[in-house]
């Protein structure tokens, strides 16, 4: 009897620790705030303050060349049958100034198809100066028969590139993974587009 008492307790005990543990837990949250708001740390931003009329203001980019516009041309080429072209012709954009474009792909074919792509710019000097951030060119795809894709370019200009510098084209050659591997285009930034309405 003097064994099923104590065993008794002891579930009793046990089971107020682990009530008391997620009580306290569940209460971390809450006194963590007011402990922020109190000593005034881990406070990021004004919008995390109970502030009456105050507003969330995020600090400006000075890494952007506001006085400087620079116009980015997209081409595309397709080696295959495939389409494959930019979602837009061009765009303009300021140096530092982040900016996203999209690159749309179909497989027209009956069946399944690995494939990369190969970039180039036009003029040259840009290719150094042009940070991509996200480019489906890292990566090879395989797309199922008659499957469609749109990849995003996200890409930066940097403001060290040169002021004569106003029109970039970046040119995508895409290509089936497994067969001979073409050379990236030389791309003429006064001849962009003409080749994708073409295969579209």
């Amino acid at each position: 009897m003097n064994l099923k008492r104590e065993n008794f307790r002891m579930v009793s005990k046990l089971a107020v620790i682990a009530v008391g543990m997620f009580a306290f837990g569940y209460a971390l949250v809450p006194i963590y705030k007011a402990i922020c708001e109190m000593t005034g740390i881990n406070i990021l931003s004004l919008g995390e303050r109970n502030i009456p009329g105050a507003k969330a203001t995020m600090p400006a980019n000075t890494q952007v060349d506001a006085s400087r516009t620079i116009t980015v041309e997209f081409d595309a080429n397709s080696r295959g049958p495939w389409e494959f072209k930019p979602a837009q012709r061009s765009i303009q954009v300021h140096p530092g100034e982040m900016a996203t474009v999209m690159y749309e792909f179909k497989n027209v074919q009956n069946r399944a198809m690995s494939a990369q792509a190969i970039p180039s710019y036009a003029p040259m000097q840009a290719s150094t100066h042009f940070n991509k951030l996200e480019c489906f060119c890292f990566n090879q795809y395989t797309l199922l028969p008659g499957e469609k894709k749109s990849w995003p370019v996200v890409f930066v200009i940097d403001p060290k590139l040169s002021k004569d510098v106003k029109t970039i084209t970046l040119s995508y050659t895409f290509f089936e993974v497994g067969g001979k591997t073409p050379a990236a285009p030389v791309a003429d930034a006064k001849a962009v587009v003409p080749s994708i309405e073409a295969g579209s």
